[in-house]
């Protein structure tokens, strides 16, 4: 039995392309409150970035945020923080000083990127938020990094951080979090906070950073618009987005 449902946000409940969420999944939320069932946010988002767009009112009971890193629930409050090995830390924020690339810096209460040329601003653009501030680093626990490279800047810097994984979001962006980092590590503990098992939660999702929690889940939920990796972990492909795919899957499987 379903007792939870854990969402990603861009591609999932957000389209790019309406620029909002789709109201069969606002209606399919809502039906799920009704049923007793809890509703979560897994993303690579971080909340400041959560709170601007149109996903800032969906009542959702917890949230796993930065790919796992940090964990709050319903009323925003921390449950569980894993910050970047401070070595890769220390190399990374060397680079983000010498403005070698773009990078941005996620703190737990801050975001902030070293400079922003044409490339930053086309990857945040495509996924409809303004690029970032520029800022400086001053020391404090790095929970995520976002470099904006292509993808042949992903292997030279993996093995300078040997503490670290990378997940590709866009041709022009990564995100780079704890080796043992992940959607999953962040699921996991909202679900020791909640007493859930992992077979009673589904999971829905389109991107690179969902593969491991469409695995994990009970029941796993790729998107229409997902690429072919991701739906080859899921249970189940819906359609997409914009053709109203999260209220078929959980009308397919009798959720609502």
């Amino acid at each position: 039995m379903i007792k939870a449902v854990f969402f990603d946000i861009d591609g999932t409940l957000l389209s790019h392309q309406s620029g909002g969420v789709p109201e069969s999944a606002r209606e399919s939320l809502r039906q799920l409150k009704e049923a007793g069932i809890r509703i979560f946010a897994a993303t690579g988002r971080h909340m400041l970035e959560l709170a601007r767009l149109p996903v800032q009112d969906l009542p959702f009971d917890g949230y796993v945020t930065s790919n796992g890193q940090i964990c709050l629930d319903g009323s925003k409050t921390l449950l569980y923080g894993n910050p970047i090995h401070p070595e890769d830390t220390r190399k990374l924020a060397a680079l983000f000083d010498r403005m070698a690339h773009p990078i941005m810096i996620i703190e737990r209460n801050r975001m902030y990127i070293n400079f922003i040329n044409e490339t930053v601003r086309m990857a945040q653009r495509e996924i409809s938020t303004p690029v970032p501030a520029v800022g400086t680093y001053t020391g404090n626990p790095v929970y995520q990094f976002v470099t904006y490279e292509g993808p042949e800047c992903m292997e030279p810097l993996a093995k300078q951080l040997p503490n670290c994984k990378m997940c590709r979001w866009n041709p022009r962006a990564f995100d780079i979090i704890p080796r043992e980092g992940g959607k999953t590590a962040g699921i996991r503990q909202i679900l020791r906070y909640f007493n859930l098992s992992r077979e009673e939660i589904m999971a829905f999702g389109d991107g690179e950073n969902d593969i491991d929690m469409l695995g994990f889940a009970g029941t796993g939920v790729a998107m229409g618009n997902a690429g072919d990796a991701v739906k080859e972990h899921a249970a189940y492909v819906t359609a997409g987005i914009d053709q109203d795919g999260v209220r078929q899957a959980l009308q397919f499987y009798g959720i609502i």
